[in-house]
């Protein structure tokens, strides 16, 4: 991790996950799935969730919005797609809610907490090729 990177870290309050990201913990992870399964997962998960309420879902597009209530107030938008057969990604959109433009890291530390929770549920591929 470098200085800019470690700047963008703590001074932003906006995280997300792709495909190529600099922080392994938030590139995007892949489960052995279907689309279906990994959506009523991760939608349960929400519903059940104290301090979540979720705003939207659409299963055409993969995506669940939801306002969650930690130690902080976040926005998280959900995408789950389905790559191939059995192999599902799903990655993660967060701002923070905050009177200053930064979060110091909240939204960043937020996502992996999240897929850590979501490989409780789903079997998790390691990795990708």
């Amino acid at each position: 991790m470098g200085l800019r990177e470690s700047f963008e870290k703590f001074f932003n309050n906006h995280s997300e996950t792709n495909e190529n990201h600099w922080d392994k913990q938030l590139q995007t992870h892949y489960f052995k799935t279907t689309k279906d399964k990994a959506f009523q997962t991760i939608e349960a998960y929400f519903r059940n969730k104290t301090g979540c309420d979720i705003i939207a879902t659409s299963k055409e597009h993969g995506e669940i919005s939801v306002n969650f209530k930690g130690k902080r107030k976040a926005f998280i938008i959900v995408t789950v797609i389905m790559v191939k057969p059995f192999q599902t990604a799903v990655d993660f959109s967060v701002t923070t809610e905050s009177a200053v433009p930064f979060d110091l890291g909240y939204s960043h530390k937020l996502i992996p907490k999240l897929y850590n929770e979501f490989k409780k549920e789903l079997p998790y591929i390691e990795s990708v090729k």
